[in-house]
């Protein structure tokens, strides 16, 4: 076996990729990160879509103070047989809510088949209830993606139209790129004017495309267009990125070691 997160998120995928809702793996990026996250959470529930905000971020990069709700209770204490699937949702006013699951991330490729299906199936319940679930990640872990974001139908890099947002955003995306991302859906934030996000995306495409390869789609600003509906469109890609895309795949799985048996 390549690569053990093939077998052990088999259900993942299968979940994730059943409509409704919309999986999206965010990375936001810039000063105002966490700032920034909730604001695309904010936004894509004004579309009135109901958005769960899976978050695997640690430390100063979680959302729970942001969206003044706390550090709660992590996905994976599930398992210990006491905690309920009511005490782990943690209620944001606008949103569904946010799910702690930095830990769930990190266990869920040493647990036992019985152990995952549990946390399978309590995303199961949650998705019944949203029409987004957005799984915030840590943009330093972009090249290697924990399940959750391994089996996320699509990545959304969210870059702060400023010098740090576009090196964290082309950091991000290169990092994806390692992980055999095919495409990337980028928004911009914070610019001072339609035409400042235009020229910043710009430059960030022509930079990932003379560095990286990966073509990047443009969703617009977030503060101003309609993020929802654009991100629910397929994403074109030439047959030459397709390969590429393939081919960076199979790199990044021979790299990384089968997960030991539990």
């Amino acid at each position: 076996m390549l690569d053990g997160r093939e077998d052990q998120a088999a259900g993942l995928r299968r979940l994730f990729r059943r409509a409704p809702p919309l999986v999206v793996a965010l990375y936001a990026c810039g000063r105002h990160r966490g700032r920034n996250a909730v604001l695309a959470a904010h936004r894509l529930a004004g579309r009135a879509e109901r958005v769960l905000i899976l978050d695997e971020a640690q430390g100063d990069e979680a959302l729970g103070e942001a969206l003044g709700v706390g550090t709660g209770v992590d996905l994976l204490q599930l398992l210990d047989g006491h905690t309920t699937l009511a005490s782990v949702l943690q209620p944001a006013p606008g949103l569904l809510g946010r799910v702690p699951a930095a830990a769930a991330a990190l266990a869920l490729p040493l647990l036992d088949e019985a152990r995952r299906a549990c946390l399978v199936e309590a995303l199961r319940i949650l998705h019944r209830h949203a029409g987004f679930v957005l799984i915030h990640s840590a943009r330093e872990g972009a090249a290697q993606p924990s399940p959750f974001v391994h089996a996320a139908p699509r990545r959304l890099v969210l870059a702060e139209a400023s010098a740090s947002g576009a090196t964290e955003a082309y950091r991000t995306i290169k990092g994806l790129a390692a992980a055999g991302a095919g495409s990337v859906h980028v928004a911009v934030c914070r610019a001072r004017g339609r035409a400042d996000a235009q020229a910043f995306f710009a430059s960030l495409e022509a930079l990932v495309r003379r560095h990286v390869g990966v073509p990047l789609a443009w969703l617009g600003e977030l503060e101003r267009d309609d993020i929802a509906s654009a991100l629910q469109q397929p994403l074109q890609s030439a047959g030459r990125d397709v390969g590429a895309a393939f081919m960076r795949r199979i790199d990044a799985i021979a790299r990384v070691p089968p997960a030991p048996r539990p």
